[in-house]
């Protein structure tokens, strides 16, 4: 049985990796900024810990990993969901407080947990890691640069990881999932059609002109990707970016 840490994982996509781990027969702890959200999920699925923490702060990080050393014992598997979606505009409207949060819980958070989880896999024999990116980390995205800055930025360091780490059995992996189906798009789309002075639904045909399915991903698509990396099935993979989108093909 695999020890796991899922970031943000009480809602959304991390709550589907989440319950692909404990369905997998996996012990898993959780964090999220929501403690409300993460009580309720604590009490939906038993067995599961968790702790309110901002991947993005220090202090945030280093309490989460002492409970992730009482709870679990030790740490074979590192999942880095916490992501947020960041400003949408033109460049030279935003703010740098707005571009400095962004950078902090897509990229700096990810450094922040890997920094405290790799002595942990390292004493374990070796484990995974798992980067959540985007499509937007393969592709130009106007109106979102510190989003798409901060994903492109997450598959250096996967890569870069994978290089360093590989000695000590650890794989690490990028993935890139697409137009995911959620509030969390609902919010993007509106945000978007605001900035661009159209109708949510314009906006949501938009990207679904943009994908070869057409249609959107689950999130259940992404966390049945996480598992499969992380589990033997997948122990010859690393270094990689997978893209698990349906193939989109451009994001404008």
């Amino acid at each position: 049985m695999s020890r796991v840490l899922v970031t943000a994982g009480a809602a959304g996509i991390g709550r589907s990796i989440l319950e692909a781990f404990v369905k997998a027969g996996s012990q898993v702890h959780i964090c999220d900024v929501d403690e409300a959200v993460l009580n309720r999920t604590m009490q939906e699925i038993p067995g599961v810990t968790g702790s309110v923490a901002d991947v993005a702060s220090e202090p945030n990080v280093d309490r989460l990993f002492e409970d992730v050393k009482r709870h679990l014992g030790g740490l074979d598997v590192l999942v880095n969901n916490a992501g947020i979606a960041g400003p949408t505009g033109p460049v030279e409207t935003l703010s740098l407080a707005d571009w400095e949060r962004t950078m902090g819980v897509n990229l700096t958070g990810q450094f922040l947990c890997t920094r405290r989880a790799v002595p942990m896999l390292k004493e374990a024999g070796g484990g995974s890691i798992v980067n959540l990116s985007s499509v937007a980390g393969r592709l130009g995205y106007p109106l979102r640069t510190p989003y798409a800055s901060a994903k492109w930025a997450v598959v250096g360091f996967s890569k870069s990881l994978a290089s360093e780490l590989g000695g000590f059995g650890i794989r690490v992996n990028a993935i890139q999932p697409g137009i995911v189906a959620g509030e969390r798009m609902k919010r993007v789309i509106a945000a978007r059609a605001a900035s661009q002075g159209k109708s949510e639904r314009e906006v949501e045909e938009q990207y679904l002109e943009q994908i070869s399915l057409r249609r959107m991903v689950e999130p259940t698509d992404i966390a049945a990707m996480v598992l499969f990396l992380c589990s033997e099935a997948g122990r010859n993979i690393t270094g990689q970016a997978i893209s698990v989108c349906g193939n989109v093909e451009s994001l404008k």
